[in-house]
């Protein structure tokens, strides 16, 4: 059984691999921006400035694919409600465990996408 360490790894690349071509900008600078706004105005801020822009759209989808406990069968559409729902103990298990995702999202871009 692998490690979630290894999970989340998986399903980074696997979710960075599918971004089309002509999303690849728009993503790095989401992907980019998500780990610094959780820290710095928390989760919930952070996934309502992805819902601000267009460009956050996809990151919202593979941060809701991203088996989070207490998250799971969220969708891009309803991630930001299921996240406030949360209880302060999920919240903070939720923030720590999509910290990490954006930390792998972000090491998978840097490894996958060419550099323009």
């Amino acid at each position: 059984m692998p490690l979630r360490d290894q999970q989340r790894a998986l399903h980074a690349y696997n979710a960075v691999a599918a971004v089309q071509r002509g999303q690849q900008a728009d993503y790095v600078i989401a992907v980019n921006d998500l780990g610094a706004n959780i820290l710095r105005s928390g989760l919930c801020a952070a996934i309502a400035s992805l819902q601000r822009r267009d460009r956050g759209n996809v990151l919202l989808g593979h941060l809701a694919n991203a088996g989070v406990p207490g998250l799971e069968g969220a969708t891009a559409r309803d991630l930001a409600q299921r996240v406030r729902g949360l209880d302060a103990d999920s919240y903070m298990m939720a923030t720590r465990e999509l910290l990490e995702v954006a930390t792998w999202l972000k090491r998978a871009v840097q490894a996958t996408f060419e550099e323009t």
